[in-house]
């Protein structure tokens, strides 16, 4: 009897033992990070119009790089190849972009920003390629509802004999001024005429390719990377950037 009462005593006293344990201290939280300030936003560029119709443009960026850009749109998707660009409602049989833009303009704004105009291709005495500062080429377009891509424009012109883009860039050749005899106060920019950045070597180019380039069906060089170009009537960007440091290049 007297054992039951001690085991029940027992029993008890750790019941109560128990029930009195201390709550466990909670871990101590750790110190709060410091805020981490956001990276900053790289500086805008700034866009000025150089037409009235708002076809051409200078960017000009915080660094002191200046571009010209060109509001054009596709125009052919397939096919041999002698330009690029050509000027609105020229020779869109064989370029792949058009645009509604003077030519002497876009002159005038990449000398603007320094780049030099050379000399056009010559064919006597003998073949001369076009010389010039160095012009990169570059194309944004809006793939996919704003998805805005930006890719070479070299990319989109197959060379016929090894099926490999273009890879050569281009260079500021300046086409040629043409004076009226019979209005001498009628000066023309040749290129007007539709050959504003070609693949196949002209007199009047304004950029054109710095190697022998044949504009003859038989021996042309070039045709239009079908799988690569968007749809007929994308509005494309051409971006010109001049390579002033020859060294780097």
């Amino acid at each position: 009897m007297r054992l039951q009462i001690l085991s029940g005593a027992f029993l008890l006293a750790l019941v109560f033992l128990v029930g009195c344990e201390p709550p466990k201290a909670e871990p101590p939280k750790p110190p709060d990070k410091p805020k981490e300030n956001p990276p900053p936003k790289p500086a805008e560029s700034k866009k000025t119009a150089l037409n009235p119709i708002g076809t051409l443009f200078l960017e000009s960026f915080p660094d002191g790089r200046k571009r010209i850009l060109i509001e054009s749109e596709v125009c052919l998707r397939e096919g041999i190849l002698e330009q690029l660009l050509c000027r609105a409602q020229t020779k869109e049989h064989e370029s792949i972009l058009h645009a509604n833009v003077d030519a002497r303009q876009i002159h005038a704004a990449l000398e603007a920003i320094k780049a030099k105009p050379g000399t056009t291709v010559k064919y006597e005495p003998k073949f001369q390629p076009p010389t010039g500062t160095t012009i990169k080429v570059s194309l944004e377009y809006e793939k996919a509802p704003g998805e805005k891509v930006t890719v070479s424009a070299r990319d989109w012109i197959r060379n016929i004999k090894t099926q490999k883009a273009l890879d050569v860039d281009w260079v500021f050749a300046g086409s040629q001024l043409f004076t009226d005899p019979d209005d001498p106060k009628k000066v023309t920019y040749q290129a007007n005429y539709g050959d504003v950045i070609c693949v196949a070597n002209f007199p009047d180019a304004m950029l054109d390719v710095p190697i022998d380039s044949p504009k003859v069906n038989r021996d042309v060089s070039y045709e239009a990377w079908t799988e690569r170009i968007p749809e007929r009537g994308t509005k494309v960007t051409v971006i010109l950037e001049p390579v002033l440091d020859e060294k780097k290049k």
